[in-house]
């Protein structure tokens, strides 16, 4: 029989604390009142954009951790990444935090890719508390696959903005008030041979609709509060719209589908097709999605983060861009 990639935690592992920072530009987002720290400095006080990058990620990951109650020696394991080169805004994070520490890659689905991981080690009780998470800087991430921002490149109105910041939460073991992990699909890589490197929503909607649809069916007669994909942004959620409406999957009692990207900026008119990078959906899940958990507005979510897993040399080459989407469900007893 095929594996469907969707698995059950009994143990119920629960987010415990999280943590969120953005930057200057993000405070116009509608979601800016659950961010802890919007920095006045997209560098961050640092001389170089990777540098300010890295000092946003160690930054958040120690408010997550005082946030908790708890401090750096009780982590067992940092699970996290981004999207620069190797991932070394993370690696040199981690190189202050001295934690254990395994880096994540799935491009902007790495929110919830690290999240499902630290699920694993806490159903296997080989730990106790791990830390997740993933984040972006807007100019050291579209010097990367873009332009740099000194040249001044327009984009098409299916660009989107990638957003400086980053999310990051503990998992510990189940504790009563708190959000706690139901289950999870892992998701397969999908090639619909786009190219466009300016359209990455077109190119992700295939494979949030894909990952979606198996963890529905693995799943039915739940009823979903929502189900909020990563950073598809206004095109690709609405092509995800198309084909959630062609299939029926609606018919699984899930009438409230939303994207982070899509709303993070809300109508501004600058940020195009909305936010996109790892910090998109790290922070709107573990800042406002997950408040308001913790505040009982939401009893049961699917989070399901998009990734465009292309790089400048693949896109240099003439490569199609492959795509991932995780998903995971977040419950409140």
């Amino acid at each position: 029989m095929k594996k469907t990639g969707t698995y059950q935690f009994a143990s119920k592992p629960s987010i415990v604390s999280t943590a969120v920072s953005v930057g200057p530009l993000e405070k116009v987002s509608p979601f800016h009142p659950h961010f802890d720290f919007i920095y006045e400095d997209e560098r961050i006080g640092q001389e170089t954009n990777e540098k300010g990058h890295s000092q946003l990620i160690e930054d958040t990951c120690n408010m997550a951790v005082t946030k908790g109650g708890f401090q750096l020696q009780d982590i067992d394991l940092l699970l996290a990444g981004d999207l620069v080169n190797e991932m070394t805004p993370t690696n040199f994070a981690a190189r202050q935090l001295a934690t254990p520490f395994m880096g994540m890659f799935s491009a902007c689905a790495t929110s919830v890719s690290s999240l499902i991981t630290a699920s694993f080690f806490l159903e296997t009780k080989l730990m106790d508390k791990v830390m997740f998470g993933a984040a972006s800087q807007h100019n050291a991430v579209e010097r990367q696959f873009r332009y740099p921002i000194e040249y001044g490149a327009q984009k098409p109105p299916t660009g989107q903005w990638t957003v400086t910041g980053g999310g990051y939460g503990i998992l510990s073991h189940h504790q009563t008030g708190k959000p706690y992990v139901h289950s999870a699909t892992i998701g397969q890589v999908m090639d619909c041979e786009c190219t466009d490197p300016l359209d990455m929503g077109s190119a992700m909607a295939p494979a949030a609709f894909d990952t979606i649809q198996k963890h529905l069916a693995q799943n039915k007669g739940t009823s979903y509060d929502f189900v909020m994909t990563g950073d598809l942004g206004k095109n690709g959620f609405s092509i995800l719209q198309e084909l959630i409406k062609s299939s029926g999957v609606s018919s699984y009692l899930v009438d409230n589908y939303r994207d982070a990207g899509a709303e993070f900026y809300g109508n501004e008119e600058k940020f195009l097709s909305g936010a996109s990078g790892a910090g998109c959906s790290a922070t709107v899940y573990y800042g406002p999605i997950y408040a308001e958990l913790l505040a009982g507005k939401w009893k049961k979510i699917l989070l399901v983060a998009t990734g465009a897993l292309l790089s400048p040399l693949s896109f240099q080459q003439g490569e199609t861009i492959p795509c991932i989407a995780h998903a995971v469900e977040l419950s409140m007893e």
